[in-house]
Formats: structure tokens, sequence, C-alpha cells
């Protein structure tokens, strides 16, 4: 009898594992128009790790509708995309030494895709987390929250 309780407990617990790693993972797309899908992303706080994809559904070459995900405090949003524009295209417009950056993809032009694997360590259920590309001049409109939740 024991052992069939705990079949069964192996069994729930492996049927709920694809849960919590589904929760854990997220995807967005960018466009041609210059903007994310989507305004806001949440993960729960049991996410130790995130898996995010970034697809660009546009047609344009990156060196002209580039995209990328970057993750970070939302107070440092904006010096951290300065930088990227001083980085310069060479560097896809991101300085990636910048420790502010807490995640990113790399830019990518239409068609493509890229995914990022980020541990939430250090991060906190309620923080000032915000998201953007950062190609020159898309931090304006493609920009979202990132909300850890209880």
């Amino acid at each position: 009898m024991k052992v069939i309780k705990s079949l069964a407990g192996l069994v729930l617990l492996s049927a709920a594992l694809p849960t919590l790693a589904d929760e854990c993972s997220l995807t967005i797309e960018g466009n041609d128009a210059m903007q994310f899908n989507q305004q806001e992303l949440s993960v729960p706080a049991s996410c130790k790790e995130v898996t995010l994809t970034l697809n660009h559904t546009g047609n344009l070459d990156k060196k002209v509708m580039g995209h990328n995900w970057v993750l970070s405090q939302t107070a440092d949003m904006q010096a951290i995309a300065s930088g990227g524009i001083s980085a310069g295209a060479d560097n896809d417009y991101l300085d990636t030494s910048d420790e502010r950056i807490l995640a990113h993809t790399d830019l990518i032009g239409g068609g493509e895709s890229s995914t990022v694997t980020f541990s939430t360590e250090g991060m906190s259920a309620g923080g000032d987390y915000s998201y953007f590309c950062s190609f020159p001049g898309h931090i304006g409109i493609m920009k979202g929250k990132f909300t850890i939740t209880e």
C-alpha cells in the first residue's frame, strides 16, 4: 500500500512539474511597427530561473528594425539605453558589461528569435522592474513592466 501511495505521489508531482516550468517560461513578440505584443510580463516568486523567448514577427533586417529584450530596474532603463547607443551597432546597441542589466536577448531581425534564461536571485516580488528594446529610439514605445508575484 505504501508503494502505491508513493507512486501516486510521484505521478502527481511529475504532472505538476510541466506547469511550474510553463509558469517560468515566457514568450514576447516584437514587430516592424516597433511594438511588443505585451506591456506586462510576470512570473511567480517560485521561479528561480526564467526562460524568455523574443520572436521578431516582422520582415525587416536587424540593421533597420532590430529588436532585443532587456530587463533592468525601472530607474535604470534610460541610462542603459543611452549606454547602448554609445556601444553602437557593432555591439547590438547594448553595453553588456553594464551590471544594471539583469537579463537580455540578442538583437534580432525579422523572422528571427532569441532566447535567454536568467536567474531571479536578487530580484524580489514587488520590485520595480521593466523591460525594453535598446535599439536607438525604440525605448519610447517598446517597453513594459516585469513583475514577480507572490
